[in-house]
């Protein structure tokens, strides 16, 4: 059991790993000229006919809606809250202010997840809440927490000069407070209707909820910059990778270690967007950068142990 379970923690590290780059290809994207609401549709259309692949060898055990009303309900706004919104309102704080604001708020994740799940637990009953990972407030939770928050301060503002813009700021928030909307649920529908079958739902209403925002923009997508290697190149990074791949093994992670320990893993972003910048982009890892790493890694450590320590 232990060995199983230590399993799906290097599963949820992985998959945190290759979402620390997608804040450098989404600005490259964004950079081309593509805007978030059409970077998110290729990205999803992308992992939508990957998922199918997947699905259609097990057709005859999976049905294409779930079970109730209220389920395919549910999964709308898993769509929307882990589809659409949240990546619409994360890509387009990019344009607005700093990357470095964004990758902070956006990674304060973990902090209303774990508030969130409170909450819930605390208000309601029934199958969503009971499904939700306990969640017993004392040192090892606050503590790990204050320090991955110092830590990842440190990595992120190294040397950058903090500047406030009130728009990008607020849809920075808007995405953090719509992933851990999403964490309340989709371990639950995991864990019913499994993980292929879930990720599944999320790609298709979170397409079908960005169609009004591709609607209503006055500009022609331009198909030309389709041709350049960093384009189409970051693009199947972001839809096949770290959105097929990484959707289904993040969700079947979350449902077997808790939704609250899985999104303290969120924590580790920024240093995995600090690695590949060292790497990519030839930027130097300074001794505060270094320090607020470790600072998040002890910080995510002890958040963890809050169980053992009831």
């Amino acid at each position: 059991m232990a060995r199983t379970r230590f399993f799906y923690h290097l599963l949820a590290l992985a998959v945190v790993a290759v979402w620390g780059v997608t804040f450098v290809s989404t600005k490259v994207l964004i950079g081309a000229g593509l805007r978030p609401a059409e970077i998110f549709a290729i990205r999803f259309i992308l992992a939508y006919a990957g998922i199918w692949c997947l699905a259609i060898p097990r057709r005859g055990r999976q049905p294409l809606w779930s079970r109730s009303f209220a389920d395919e309900l549910v999964f709308i706004f898993l769509g929307i809250t882990g589809g659409s919104f949240y990546f619409l309102t994360e890509n387009t704080a990019l344009a607005y202010t700093q990357a470095t604001n964004v990758a902070f708020l956006v990674c304060s994740t973990p902090v209303l997840t774990a508030l969130f799940t409170l909450l819930f637990r605390r208000l309601f009953h029934g199958r969503f809440a009971q499904g939700l990972e306990p969640v017993h407030v004392g040192f090892p939770l606050i503590g790990g927490t204050i320090l991955a928050l110092t830590g990842m301060a440190l990595v992120i503002f190294d040397g950058s000069r903090f500047e406030f813009s009130l728009e990008g700021d607020l849809l920075a928030v808007g995405a953090a407070l719509c992933w851990a909307s999403y964490s309340l649920f989709m371990g639950q529908m995991t864990e019913e209707y499994g993980a292929v079958f879930a990720t599944r739902k999320v790609f298709f209403y979170g397409l079908l909820t960005i169609i009004p925002f591709l609607l209503h923009s006055d500009t022609v997508f331009d198909m030309s910059v389709l041709a350049r290697p960093s384009v189409w190149g970051n693009l199947l990074f972001l839809g096949l990778v770290a959105s097929l791949a990484c959707f289904i093994v993040w969700n079947l992670v979350m449902a077997r270690l808790g939704n609250v320990t899985c999104t303290n893993y969120v924590y580790l972003n920024p240093v995995f967007t600090l690695i590949t910048a060292a790497l990519f982009l030839g930027e130097r890892l300074t001794l505060t950068a270094a320090i607020g790493s470790t600072a998040i890694l002890l910080g995510v450590i002890l958040a963890g142990r809050r169980k053992s320590a009831k």
